[in-house]
């Protein structure tokens, strides 16, 4: 069975995946950063119990990852799925996450808050996504008692996120938009909306191959179906300009169109060596031709895993030892040549 981060679906030529995370945190307790070894400890076992004995049928489909127990590169994948935060893994307290079979359902325990329950869904599935996570919420509730203002809402460690505590996000895939140079006019939109676009790993990261992670920034004052259907709005619009510019750019001069997206094809089919960052800009050119119809031998979701295996963690997990820089620029190129040559 493919992951949500492989698997295509619902306008997955542009979105390429869906998310929902809420914040949550027990009453009482302190905040992650403020509490003991042992509140630490607590947290992830009345977590547990809650969703256990809530509802047994998650016995069989949810499993507690320690973050002491697992090794470097371990942790790395997780986040490079984007099942874990990049401080969470780095994390000095105790830690886990709860983690479906399927990969959609991620509860991040101790990061910043006692509770980040998020559920991810490939295409635009905004709202199955916030289903879903509305499900697991509900279930944790039933057992533990959050920390709860009737005038503001949920409280959070940080104050960004108080009131719904909702972070709805969706990764797009923009090629025509970055080509035209566009997406600075659609980056100043954003922003004036009071919505996030961040890369590939979200904050403090570039959008590499064209891909962008856009969230909103307001959870306080508006429900959380209102912050769906707002992002989900948005995400439309996106959508619909980012298919004519498509068209338009093929229309307008088809040859050398075709000629990016042949030679990406090329260089990632013989290269030797592969940087990350060049991997991502040629996977997004072929991403492009496959969705055109100028690339048929590949698949949507073919690309997709191309764009998970090429992470350093993934690449030494394929390698099966430590690499260093050099090593994983080879190891990268060989991963892709041989994935592309299969078909």
């Amino acid at each position: 069975m493919s992951k949500w981060y492989i698997d295509a679906g619902p306008d997955s030529d542009i979105v390429m995946s869906s998310r929902v995370r809420l914040a949550r945190n027990f009453e009482a307790y302190p905040f992650p950063q403020r509490s003991s070894i042992e509140v630490q400890k607590s947290i992830i076992n009345e977590t547990c119990n809650a969703l256990f004995k809530g509802r047994p049928e998650f016995r069989d489909s949810l499993f507690l990852f320690r973050f002491k127990d697992l090794q470097p590169i371990q942790r790395q994948i997780l986040v490079e799925k984007h099942l874990v935060s990049k401080e969470l893994a780095e994390s000095s307290l105790e830690t886990g996450a709860i983690i479906s079979e399927d990969e959609q359902i991620s509860i991040m325990i101790n990061e910043e808050d006692h509770l980040r329950i998020q559920c991810l869904a490939a295409g635009m599935q905004l709202d199955k996504a916030f289903e879903l996570c509305n499900s697991i919420d509900d279930t944790i509730s039933e057992k533990i008692d959050y920390a709860f203002n009737d005038k503001i809402g949920y409280l959070t460690s940080c104050p960004t996120n108080v009131g719904t505590a909702i972070r709805v996000s969706i990764m797009l895939h923009l090629p025509a938009l970055t080509m035209t140079g566009y997406i600075r006019a659609f980056l100043e939109s954003c922003g004036k909306l009071g919505l996030a676009v961040r890369g590939l790993y979200g904050e403090n990261t570039e959008a590499h191959g064209s891909m962008y992670q856009l969230s909103n920034q307001i959870t306080l004052g508006k429900s959380e179906k209102d912050i769906v259907e707002s992002i989900k709005s948005i995400g439309y619009q996106i959508i619909e300009q980012e298919r004519l510019l498509r068209q338009e750019l093929l229309k307008k001069n088809k040859k050398k169109f075709e000629d990016r997206i042949m030679r990406s094809y090329g260089i990632l089919k013989f290269s030797r060596i592969l940087t990350s960052e060049e991997a991502l800009k040629r996977l997004s050119d072929i991403r492009l031709g496959i969705n055109l119809g100028i690339i048929k031998d590949l698949s949507e979701m073919d690309v997709n895993e191309m764009i998970l295996k090429i992470q350093p963690g993934s690449l030494q997990e394929y390698a099966g030892r430590l690499l260093k820089s050099d090593d994983r620029d080879s190891i990268r190129a060989d991963y892709v040549r041989n994935k592309m040559n299969r078909k």
